[in-house]
């Protein structure tokens, strides 16, 4: 039996496999998201030393002094880039505070002239020169094995291989990094991140710091989410869910806080936000509209279904 609480796969198998390996990848990536919506992927082609890099700068942005971060903290960009202070942000449909403080990077558009109002020019730490490197660095790696995992989506729903290529490129991605501080005295209650469901089309996260991610199962209790060390763990996003017109599962997620004796111990993670470009319509699929499963959700693109998350979660002012 595996330890491991959510489907395993290997993305080596879908890359550089043979046919059969490549097609046997895309069957359990689409079962995995209709039945759980997250996996664990190994070989996702996203350098380890990278990685552990990358962990050390977000370490060392985090622990500058307030007044230094808060430089960097621009209202008007709602959050979607530089620093996010403490408490800023909540659930959909919670008004308690997570207990985190963030940075976001973005793209960096290649090869076209893209509206600044979607795509504002990403935020440079004046303290920390590698900061910017390292993520842009860590973004494209994400990016590339983003655009696999969408390919084999596109073979599961049977609308091309190559359906969302176009979608993502230059897309309105985002590369978070989050720092939930140590419990320094009794929390009001036991979330650092309260349930919710993520607005992309996937996420993809590689190992957090400390323990506390957990997933709402299909018989509505929490379990902890657990990966093979090395791994990568992807979960479906609203967006996809809503192309999918429920197909695929955008699963019900939070971070608990630690048991009290690892109080003590802060929580760092790095998820990558998949988005596609703010003019991609996320009308339901037809294939996936049936008797069975009738039509869920009314037509909207990318960018409008962003907009009206990023008020719903407190980043954004009417």
């Amino acid at each position: 039996m595996s330890s491991h609480t959510i489907p395993v796969v290997d993305l080596n198998d879908f890359v550089n496999g043979t046919e059969a390996g490549k097609y046997s990848f895309v069957n359990e990536l689409g079962k995995a998201f209709e039945d759980v919506g997250f996996v664990a992927v190994k070989g996702s082609g996203v350098s380890q030393q990278l990685i552990d890099e990358y962990y050390a700068v977000v370490k060392s942005f985090f622990s500058l002094p307030t007044e230094t971060k808060r430089k960097y903290e621009i209202p008007e960009l709602a959050g979607q880039r530089g620093y996010t202070s403490f408490g800023k942000e909540h659930a959909k449909g919670s008004e308690a505070p997570d207990l985190k403080e963030f940075w976001q990077l973005g793209q960096t558009v290649e090869g076209e002239n893209m509206p600044t109002e979607h795509y504002p020019d990403n935020v440079s730490v004046a303290e920390l020169p590698e900061f910017s490197v390292l993520g842009n660095q860590l973004y494209k790696a994400f990016e590339n094995s983003g655009r696999h995992l969408l390919q084999a989506i596109g073979i599961h729903l049977e609308i091309g291989e190559y359906y969302f290529d176009r979608h993502v490129h230059n897309g309105n991605s985002i590369l978070r990094a989050i720092y939930y501080p140590a419990i320094t005295q009794e929390p009001k209650n036991a979330i650092r991140a309260e349930q919710h469901e993520d607005i992309n089309l996937i996420t993809l996260l590689v190992g957090a710091s400390a323990e506390g991610l957990q997933l709402l199962n299909k018989s509505n209790t929490w379990i902890d989410v657990t990966a093979p060390e090395g791994s990568i763990v992807v979960n479906v996003g609203d967006m996809l869910q809503r192309l999918t017109n429920n197909k695929l599962k955008s699963t019900t997620h939070r971070v608990v806080n630690p048991p009290k004796e690892r109080w003590g111990t802060p929580r760092f993670s790095i998820p990558f936000f998949m988005h596609p470009r703010s003019e991609m319509p996320l009308d339901c699929l037809p294939s996936c509209v049936s008797e069975r499963n009738p039509l869920a959700y009314e037509p909207i693109t990318a960018g409008d279904y962003l907009n009206e998350r990023l008020i719903e979660i407190g980043l954004k002012k009417v």
